[in-house]
């Protein structure tokens, strides 16, 4: 006689590998998503622009400093350049064939590790600072900007905008 109703029972053994595949699928997620705060990531690294590197597949964000972006203009005794790629340029000539060491701190709103680096030994950020290639953006290196400034170092040397107030002038229309 069969029964009414009956269906096979799946066995414990499957569903618990199931679920077992689901929370490692979801922590690797979370992983990858959240990535921890004080990893180190070392490497050569290639400048993308004044302000960001990439180590490896990396893209990482200097933490508390605003370099001009490449499309950015300056001037300089009267002479108009770009002040973006002359940043980049600065940022290549501190990392070319060198080892970059960096630590996180979380992520930007573009998903972008933000980091502090070091270049043998030096404090890769407030480098860029301090020789006029980029500004504090925050607190952290406010006595390395005024320095520049106080030097007429690197943008300080001509005129510019702050690259925040540049974005917003001339972000694309929506």
């Amino acid at each position: 006689m069969a029964r009414r109703g009956f269906r096979p029972r799946r066995s414990s053994r499957s569903s618990g590998l199931s679920s077992l595949v689901l929370a490692l699928g979801l922590a690797a997620g979370a992983w990858f998503l959240l990535e921890p705060s004080d990893r180190t990531i070392e490497g050569r690294a290639h400048a993308v622009d004044g302000d960001t590197i990439r180590i490896g597949d990396r893209s990482l964000r200097l933490e508390g400093i605003d370099a001009p972006e490449m499309r950015q203009t300056c001037t300089l005794d009267g002479e108009v350049y770009l002040c973006g790629e002359t940043s980049r340029n600065a940022l290549i000539r501190m990392i070319l064939n060198r080892d970059v060491q960096c630590r996180s701190s979380g992520r930007d709103r573009y998903r972008r590790l933000l980091v502090s680096c070091t270049v043998d030994g030096r404090d890769l950020n407030a480098r860029m600072v301090e020789e006029g290639w980029a500004v504090s953006y925050g607190r952290e290196y406010q006595a390395e900007e005024a320095a520049a400034r106080s030097r007429s170092a690197g943008l300080w040397a001509g005129r510019f905008e702050r690259p925040q107030d540049w974005r917003r002038q001339n972000a694309p229309a929506q």
